[in-house]
């Protein structure tokens, strides 16, 4: 039997942001068994903590969405550092946990909220002019709703896109069957002195929910790209509303390392048995 936690990731309101099934002590599991229990809990991702394998690492952490392994997403690092914490896991460091997964050392600063340092892009600038008219088509768009685009990869594989306004982001519907291996992320700003500077949406079908609730690494992704030229210089972010969330998500850029923070709780805790 294995220690569980299941963690609400980026949301003040109970049940209102992006789960996370944290599985304890995972060194003895197989890659077929935690692909098969990420299948099993059919979140967008589920993550195993095991024993750090290189230097200044608190602790490792494997994430896998239904579809597969990924190096590095937001929302699992949040909900691992929180479950590994909260399970007694002490840091080297007081003020910052150092999570180790395949895409390198990542930092996790503690504070008033949990926040993890944006890793940088595997891959950034323009994107081809048949790549966008393949998203915008596939988003239910027109060509001059898009107002700058970007590949704005950090591991997952993000392209993103800038549309005028929040609204235009509400207001997209996206053909899923049409996507191939394309995973875009939507952001357009509220109006000066809206409760949230910008809402965002993440569409990755093929690797877990077709739109994903909240999600950390594609809004680290667009704060490096829009923060503090198109978009403040740090803000809040709403995302899930059209999935009736109420995801909030902290970008703050220091010094050139984008934090990207939010609320964690832990909503079920318990045993996990995983036979052969």
């Amino acid at each position: 039997m294995l220690p569980f936690r299941q963690v609400d990731v980026f949301s003040a309101e109970p049940l209102r942001g992006n789960p996370v099934a944290v599985v304890h002590g995972a060194d003895g599991l197989t890659d077929d068994q935690m692909a098969a229990f990420a299948r099993w809990t059919n979140l967008s991702e589920t993550t195993f903590l095991l024993e750090p394998t290189v230097a200044g690492a608190d602790y490792r952490v494997r994430i896998w969405t239904p579809g597969g392994e990924l190096p590095f997403a937001g929302h699992p690092t949040l909900g691992s550092a929180h479950a590994w914490l909260e399970a007694g896991g002490v840091p080297a460091a007081a003020d910052v946990v150092v999570q180790e997964c395949p895409a390198g050392l990542v930092d996790v600063r503690r504070g008033e909220r949990l926040a993890f340092a944006g890793p940088p892009f595997l891959r950034s600038g323009p994107v081809d002019p048949d790549d966008l008219a393949h998203a915008v088509r596939v988003l239910g768009l027109r060509a001059d709703d898009v107002v700058e685009a970007a590949w704005i990869d950090n591991g997952p594989g993000w392209m993103g896109l800038l549309l005028p306004d929040a609204d235009t982001v509400l207001a997209c519907r996206p053909d899923f069957g049409a996507f191939a291996d394309l995973k875009v992320g939507v952001v357009g700003p509220w109006p000066e002195g809206s409760d949230c500077a910008v809402e965002v949406r993440a569409f990755c079908p093929g690797y877990g929910p077709e739109e994903d609730p909240v999600t950390g690494s594609l809004n680290a992704g667009i704060g490096a790209w829009l923060a503090g030229t198109r978009l403040p210089a740090s803000y809040v972010a709403a995302q899930g509303t059209v999935l009736q969330r109420r995801g909030r998500v902290h970008v703050d850029p220091v010094d050139g390392v984008v934090w990207v923070g939010g609320e964690t709780r832990t909503t079920i805790s318990g045993e996990l048995a995983i036979g052969d």
